[in-house]
């Protein structure tokens, strides 16, 4: 069974206050849902390391901009500091993307793509795609396009092909004033 993660995050614990928006865009660049997640207070802050760095991208004020492109196998969350900073860019690969009861979801497929502002780039939980596959938990088929998605979204990182994480900021300031 996949796990569906929802762009709201209504079941985040960790969040103590939140402010939340979401819309639906059809336009010429990005077809589907783009939520924010406003972070007002949070229990403690969240880091994880990369390589020699270490990133924090949940604390009090931060932000979390997701994009649900429609028809597409990827997820896009633009994760901000308190003075508005991209502090990373996580790229969920996912068997599809959706919405239930209004909220937008993913369906996730394991692997994980960050890119760093700084240009870096990571490949993350590939070890949890292999047990999920060896476990037949997920499919031959959905294993292929975990690799297959990954593979291609990487390939348009490296060439800057990759558009959905240059509207990051133009998608905020569309939610912006619409947080609650």
């Amino acid at each position: 069974m996949l796990k569906r993660k929802y762009g709201n995050r209504a079941d985040w614990k960790r969040v103590e206050q939140r402010r939340y928006a979401q819309t639906h865009l059809h336009t010429k660049e990005f077809q589907g849902y783009i939520t924010l997640l406003n972070t007002v207070e949070v229990k403690e802050p969240l880091i994880t390391r990369y390589g020699e760095k270490e990133i924090c991208f949940v604390d009090n004020g931060y932000m979390w901009l997701q994009q649900f492109p429609f028809g597409k196998h990827h997820s896009v969350t633009t994760m901000l500091d308190a003075n508005g900073e991209i502090v990373q860019w996580y790229i969920d690969i996912c068997l599809e993307n959706g919405v239930e009861d209004g909220v937008p979801w993913l369906d996730d497929l394991y692997l994980d793509i960050v890119v760093l502002p700084s240009g870096e780039i990571f490949l993350l939980d590939e070890d949890e795609l292999e047990q999920a596959y060896k476990k037949r938990m997920i499919s031959e088929s959905m294993y292929d396009l975990a690799w297959n998605e990954s593979k291609e979204i990487m390939r348009q990182l490296q060439t800057d092909e990759f558009m959905i994480i240059k509207l990051a900021q133009e998608h905020k300031r569309m939610l912006d004033l619409e947080l609650t």
